[in-house]
């Protein structure tokens, strides 16, 4: 849980530091709401609520709902999860920093790399899909 929040952190930090650095409070405002804007992009805020690897695996089987591996402060898995929009909450997301299962299902797709986002949908694992590929396989 740590790690999830690192970034998120760190971007609050360094927009706190550069916005006491300015000599104009409108500046300084300014580069702290883009600062604050990062953190929000780059904490879990803005993914569905994460699930452990065996609940998104079960659920899946039940639902036939494609499964999201991701992490945050990725581009890759936010640009996938904006492609998405609302239908994102149609897919199981599972937070490999959150779930060392999910890093280890990630592992053996990728041939021992953790990288994300890893789809698996239908049997069929792709990693960091294009946005289409994924849309096609959910459900109505």
């Amino acid at each position: 849980m740590l790690r999830s929040w690192w970034f998120a952190g760190l971007m609050l930090a360094c927009g706190v530091l550069v916005a006491a650095s300015q000599d104009e409070p409108w500046v300084a405002g300014a580069e702290f709401v883009v600062f604050a804007v990062l953190a929000v992009l780059l904490s879990p805020l803005v993914f569905p609520r994460s699930v452990t690897a065996a609940q998104a695996q079960e659920r899946s089987a039940r639902d036939g709902r494609p499964i999201v591996y991701w992490r945050p402060g990725c581009r890759y898995c936010l640009r996938l999860r904006r492609r998405l929009g609302r239908r994102a909450g149609r897919v199981h997301w599972v937070n490999i920093w959150r779930d060392p299962d999910g890093a280890a299902a990630v592992r053996a797709v990728t041939g021992g790399d953790e990288t994300v986002p890893t789809v698996v949908a239908g049997g069929e694992a792709v990693v960091n899909p294009d946005a289409g590929w994924l849309l096609h396989r959910l459900t109505p």
